[in-house]
């Protein structure tokens, strides 16, 4: 079970979102501010962030940045009722990996919180061996038994992705949604594009083939 903080200073928005949380089966910790966040981070454990802006004694630019400086990774999702670019830019120049403006729509709110959950175990496994390949996230690198090829960003998470969950099917907006995050401007023919790249690249390797389930997407399978 994932464990979600709630940064809120309002005290119904952050006991909504809290209710919410917990009846889509998450365990969730509440912090009025960034100042007592940052005091409950350091004795619990929690997978993701949901930090309102304005806040007193700090504010989630600066719980952001705080938590960046000391190289924690933890998937943030800003809320706030600051919509113009500049305050999304500076969220996301601070460290954030998301930006909703209010009022959030739950369902929305739900599913990116479920997309940035699932990209960041993806990063926490940091390997995976399929066959006689191996996948190594945090040098983007896959060995073979020809050699070791780093691959772009893009290209390796994509791979990573299906691998991760052979046999699965995802959609092209899952992989949109997920590996170039919900603010992207790409469109689901650039995952066509990658998919492409990638099978080129592996087209002589026995291990694994990426395969497409026509009118849905793609799976990842391994063929031994």
């Amino acid at each position: 079970m994932f464990s979600i903080m709630v940064v809120e200073d309002d005290i119904n928005t952050r006991r909504l979102t809290a209710d919410v949380l917990e009846e889509n089966g998450y365990t969730v910790i509440t912090a009025k501010d960034g100042a007592e966040a940052l005091d409950l981070l350091e004795q619990k454990h929690v997978d993701l962030l949901i930090a309102d802006i304005m806040m007193p004694r700090m504010d989630g630019y600066e719980l952001t940045r705080q938590l960046r400086l000391a190289g924690n990774s933890i998937p943030i999702i800003m809320v706030t009722a600051k919509e113009a670019i500049a305050d999304k830019k500076k969220g996301f120049i601070e460290g954030t990996d998301d930006y909703m403006v209010k009022p959030v729509d739950e369902e929305e709110l739900l599913l990116r919180i479920a997309a940035l959950l699932r990209r960041s175990q993806i990063a926490n496994d940091h390997r995976i061996q399929v066959g006689s390949t191996l996948f190594d996230y945090d040098t983007l690198s896959v060995t073979e038994p020809s050699g070791r090829t780093e691959l772009p960003l893009k290209e390796f998470m994509l791979v990573y992705k299906l691998l991760s969950y052979p046999d699965k099917i995802f959609t092209r907006r899952q992989l949109i949604d997920e590996i170039w995050d919900m603010t992207s401007e790409s469109d689901e023919r650039t995952v066509d594009v990658h998919i492409n790249r990638l099978r080129e690249r592996f087209r002589d390797n026995t291990d694994f083939e990426i395969v497409t389930i026509r009118g849905l997407g793609y799976k990842g399978v391994k063929k031994r």
